[in-house]
C-alpha cells in the first residue's frame, strides 16, 4: 500500500484501469486514509460507519443462533502456535513475531495473532470438562495481523478488522451442522444486505484452511469479473481437540475429544461492496448499510423558508427511522449533488422554492439517478419504499452481471479462452487431483474457487484440464 497523499482529481474511469479506479473511489469517498505503517490502513469515519452498520447487522444474527462474543489476548506464545503443525505451517511467511518487551528480550517469542484457533484451543482445554459444558458458541470482533507483501485498501492489508467465530461440539454431526448453518448465514447476509451475490460452496483440499478437515466459502463475483472470497466457515473435527487435548466426560462417563468450526468475515466485504456496486462516479452503497440513506439538498437556501422546509423533511424522514442528513453548507448544489454520489448515499432530496411553493420535492435515486416527484407530505413514506426497492433492484443487477459472466467449459483450451477473453466464473469438471489444480493456475493464474453446494450437474464426465473421469464440478477464477 504505498503511501501517497495526492488528492484525486477525478475518479478514473473502471472500464480504463480498475485498480485505479478502485483507489480513486476508497480516497476520494474518504474511506481510508494511508498510515506511516506500510501496508496498513487508516479507516476514516465514512468507512468506519459502514464497517458499524455490516458488524452490528452480522452480530445481531449471530446472537439468534446462541452465538456471544468473547475477547482473546491479541499475543500467542509460539510454544501454542506449534502444538498444530498444520496450522503454524500454513501461516508460518505471514506472523509478525514480538522479541521483545521494553528494552528485554523475551524468553519467548510472540505471535501477533492472525487468528485465534490456538488461543480458543488453550481456553477450552481448561473450559470444557462435560458434555453439559457443550456446546461452546463463541465469537470475538478484533484485529489480526498478516504480513502481506503485496497489500490494497480492504482487500489485503496488514493489519485487518474481522470477527472470527470458534464453537466447540460434541459431536461431528453438531460440528459440521454449525459450519453449513454459519456459511448460509454469511451467504444470507450478503444478498440480503450488502446486495451482493455469492456462490456457497466447499473448498478443495489445495484451498482449505490450514488445519481444517473441510472448508467452506461464499464467492462474489466483482465488476471486472473476478473472484472475491467473502466469507468462510471450517470444519476442524477434532483435529485441534487432539493437538491441545480438548476432552470431555460423555454421558457415559467416557472421554471425548470436542469437535471445533471456526468461521470469519473481516472488512475486505467493504471492498467487495465497492466492486460489485460502485460506477464512475463513486460509491453505491446498499441502502441496508449505508450510514446515510438519504440526504436533504435545499436548493438556494439563502431564500426565505427553504431551509427550514429542509430541516422539517429531515425531522420527518428521522421520525420514520430512516438515517437522513442535511447538507446546509454554502457549497452550489451542485457539488452537493456530486458529493452524495460520489458517497454512494442511495437518494438525494432536493428542494427548492418553486418545489415548496408546489407543495412537492425530487427524489433522486443513486443507482439509477432516477428522478421521482413527492408531494411533501408523503416524503417519509415514498422514501422508505424507494429505499426497499433500490436495495432489491441492486440485488437483481449484481446477479444479472455474475450470472452473464459465467462459461460453461468441457475442453482446456475452452478453459484457457475463457480466463483469457471472458473474465468471471468458469464452470468445469475436476477429477480431484491437486496435479491438475496447479497446471491451472500455472497455466492460467486461475484457481478453483469452490465445488458449489447448488448447480451441480455435471456438464461432462471428463477432467478439463487431464481428460480422466471426473465427477466433481468446481467454479474456478482469477481471485483477488
Amino acid at each position: 500500500m504505498a503511501k501517497d497523499k495526492k488528492l484525486v482529481e477525478a475518479i478514473t474511469s473502471m472500464e480504463t484501469d480498475f485498480a485505479q479506479w478502485y483507489t480513486d473511489v476508497v480516497k476520494k469517498a474518504e474511506l481510508i486514509d494511508y498510515s506511516s505503517i506500510k501496508g496498513c490502513m487508516v479507516i476514516k469515519a465514512a468507512g468506519y460507519a459502514i464497517w458499524e452498520n455490516i458488524q452490528n447487522e452480522l452480530d445481531r444474527r449471530f446472537k439468534e443462533t446462541g452465538v456471544e462474543n468473547v475477547y482473546m489476548p491479541m499475543f500467542i506464545p509460539e510454544s501454542l502456535l506449534q502444538k498444530e503443525k498444520d496450522h503454524v505451517e500454513g501461516f508460518a511467511p505471514e506472523v509478525a513475531w514480538v522479541t521483545h518487551g521494553g528494552v528485554n528480550p523475551l524468553q519467548e517469542r510472540l505471535c501477533v495473532r492472525p487468528t485465534s484457533e490456538t488461543l480458543f484451543c488453550d481456553f477450552y482445554a481448561n473450559d470444557i470438562q462435560s458434555y453439559r459444558d457443550l456446546p461452546k458458541l463463541y465469537n470475538q470482533w478484533c484485529s489480526v495481523v498478516r504480513w502481506e507483501k503485496e497489500t490494497r485498501p480492504f482487500l489485503r492489508s496488514r493489519e485487518f478488522l474481522w470477527q472470527e467465530g470458534h464453537t466447540a461440539h460434541a459431536t461431528a454431526q453438531e460440528a459440521e451442522e454449525r459450519t453449513i448453518q454459519m456459511l448460509n448465514l454469511y451467504a444470507d447476509f450478503c444478498e440480503e444486505v450488502l446486495a451482493m451475490p455469492v456462490v456457497r460452496g466447499r473448498k478443495t483440499d489445495k484451498e482449505k484452511f490450514a488445519g481444517a478437515e473441510a472448508t467452506y466459502t461464499i464467492e462474489a463475483m466483482m465488476h471486472d469479473g473476478k473472484a472475491l472470497q467473502s466469507g468462510t466457515s471450517h470444519n476442524f473435527g477434532d483435529g485441534f481437540a487432539k493437538a491441545f487435548e480438548i476432552q470431555y466426560t460423555d454421558r457415559d462417563n467416557k472421554l471425548q475429544y470436542v469437535h471445533q468450526t471456526s468461521w470469519g468475515m473481516s472488512t475486505r466485504l467493504m471492498g467487495g461492496i465497492i466492486m460489485v456496486h460502485g460506477d464512475d462516479s463513486g460509491l453505491v452503497l446498499p441502502p441496508m448499510i449505508a450510514p446515510t440513506q438519504v440526504m436533504v439538498i435545499p436548493i438556494q437556501q439563502h431564500k426565505e423558508g427553504v431551509l427550514e422546509r429542509a430541516q422539517q423533511l429531515m425531522e420527518q424522514l428521522k421520525e420514520a427511522g430512516v438515517r437522513v442528513k442535511l447538507d446546509d453548507s454554502d457549497k452550489s448544489p451542485g457539488w452537493k449533488f456530486s458529493e452524495q454520489e460520489m458517497r454512494g448515499i442511495p437518494i438525494r432530496i432536493e428542494l427548492g422554492p418553486k418545489d415548496i411553493e408546489a407543495g412537492k420535492c425530487i427524489l433522486v435515486r443513486r443507482d439509477t439517478r432516477e428522478k421521482i416527484e413527492c408531494m411533501l407530505e408523503q416524503v417519509a413514506e415514498t422514501s422508505e419504499e424507494l429505499l426497499k426497492t433500490i436495495q432489491k433492484d441492486m440485488f437483481v443487477r449484481a446477479k444479472e452481471h455474475r450470472d452473464s459472466h459465467i462459461s460453461e467449459v468441457k475442453t482446456y483450451q475452452e478453459f484457457k479462452d475463457a480466463v483469457e477473453h471472458k473474465p468471471g466464473f468458469i464452470r468445469a469438471m475436476w477429477c480431484g487431483d491437486v496435479a491438475c489444480e496447479d497446471k491451472i493456475k500455472e497455466d492460467t493464474t486461475a484457481t478453483a474457487r469452490c465445488m458449489p453446494f447448488h448447480d451441480q450437474e455435471a456438464i461432462s464426465d471428463v477432467c478439463v484440464c487431464c481428460g480422466k473421469p471426473a465427477h466433481k464440478l468446481v467454479y474456478w477464477g482469477k481471485a483477488y
